[in-house]
């Protein structure tokens, strides 16, 4: 699982960088960009999940 999440944390970096260069262009691809977005926001989800299951429980 810890491998999993590392894979998620840099494809999740790579889609900031991606997002940030297709919106530097002078004509930026919306659709491109929407697309980008939506998958990020997938990774943070699972990102999120994994996470959760590596971190045990305490119960105050």
């Amino acid at each position: 699982m810890q491998r999993r999440l590392d894979v998620v944390r840099v494809e999740h970096r790579d889609l900031d960088a991606a997002i940030n260069a297709l919106g530097a262009m002078a004509v930026p691809d919306q659709m491109a960009v929407a697309r980008l977005k939506k998958r990020k926001l997938r990774l943070r989800d699972e990102m999120a999940w994994l996470e959760d299951r590596l971190v045990p429980d305490i119960i105050a």
